[in-house]
């Protein structure tokens, strides 16, 4: 009898104990640390946590943590500064778009913002400027240019700029990771303001790009109040433009302005310009337009340039951007149309 009764207990023991075998068996079959392994099928957007404890990490402590930091030579002070990647891209962003655009327009520029410093950071490493005094690339903050600090922001904003910094700071949280490729490099990813009614192709323009830098329609940028505009240039101030390009002018002004060469999406991509063939693009700067995509009458001993566009019109139009996230597109759909056969990936 009390052989049977220690044969119960010992039976009752074993069952309570049980359980907890198991426990521990398979916390140490699946980690070889002795501690229970994650399930590969955790979503990756489980919060992080931190080594020494399980706070929680924070977005914006993860997007810290471990970033790169920009090397930006400030044209406006002289300096060379030191910036952290969040940092400037909220910056640089906020020198790109405003800040009331769509969301997925502003992750959109941050990603193509990213990728293009970053390439940039890759180029000039690997073959320093000696015009960027050791610097990744430049900025000109007194300008609004590529770059601008928090107080800047501030100065410009005003009441406005919690609102704006918070709009700017989320698309960048939600995309610092991300940067466009293909074939594992870095994407040349320009951007622009307003193109023609499509982009250009970068060939044309440069002779040379990548193979996702080509001819997209955009055409919601026709309907931009920005699309057109128009510049009056006497006689002579047409005159100081042309030579600074090396041209001679001599004669009546209407005869000036030769034989025109221009892109499919309309840039001037070579003009004869008194004795010479210059650039579209080299002309429009040295006459202050908005794009190489224009025309020009001559009355009165003045010239008027009608323009069409804003920027190079390379990669990604802003205001197509813009419209795109207003029709419902993400900012994946929008870097795919505007970079074709590039791929969004995690860098």
């Amino acid at each position: 009898m009390k052989g049977t009764i220690a044969l119960l207990v010992l039976f009752f023991l074993l069952l309570l104990l049980l359980p907890c075998l198991v426990f521990f068996g398979n916390g140490s079959r699946n980690s070889s640390s002795g501690t229970p392994s994650v399930s590969s099928s955790a979503p990756s957007s489980a919060i992080l946590q931190t080594s020494e404890s399980n706070a929680p990490v924070s977005a914006v402590q993860q997007a810290e943590a471990g970033q790169t930091a920009f090397s930006v030579l400030d044209k406006t002070s002289g300096t060379v500064q030191s910036i952290p990647q969040r940092e400037f891209l909220i910056g640089t962003v906020s020198t790109e778009m405003s800040p009331d655009s769509p969301p997925e327009a502003l992750k959109a520029q941050a990603v193509a913002a990213n990728t293009y410093y970053l390439r940039q950071q890759q180029v000039h490493q690997a073959n320093p400027d000696p015009a960027l005094s050791g610097a990744d690339f430049s900025c000109e903050t007194g300008k609004w240019l590529t770059y601008a600090d928090e107080q800047q922001r501030k100065d410009r904003w005003g009441d406005n700029y919690q609102n704006y910094e918070t709009a700017v700071e989320q698309a960048i949280d939600a995309t610092i990771g991300q940067a466009l490729k293909i074939d594992g490099q870095l994407v040349d990813a320009t951007y622009f303001a307003i193109s023609s009614g499509e982009t250009e192709n970068a060939s044309d323009l440069w002779g040379g790009g990548q193979s996702c830098l080509v001819s997209v329609a955009s055409p919601e940028d026709c309907f931009d109040p920005g699309f057109l505009s128009t510049k009056a240039l006497s006689s002579d101030e047409v005159k100081t433009a042309a030579e600074s390009l090396g041209c001679t002018m001599d004669g009546d002004p209407s005869s000036w302005f030769g034989e025109t060469n221009r892109s499919k999406a309309g840039n001037i991509l070579t003009q004869t310009l008194g004795n010479q063939t210059v650039k579209g693009q080299d002309l429009r700067f040295a006459l202050g337009l908005r794009s190489a995509n224009f025309t020009w009458t001559y009355e009165n001993d003045t010239f008027t340039f009608t323009v069409k566009g804003y920027g190079h019109g390379v990669g990604m139009s802003q205001v197509g951007a813009k419209s795109m996230a207003q029709n419902g597109n993400s900012y994946g759909e929008i870097l795919s149309w505007y970079y074709p056969g590039s791929s969004l990936e995690s860098v």
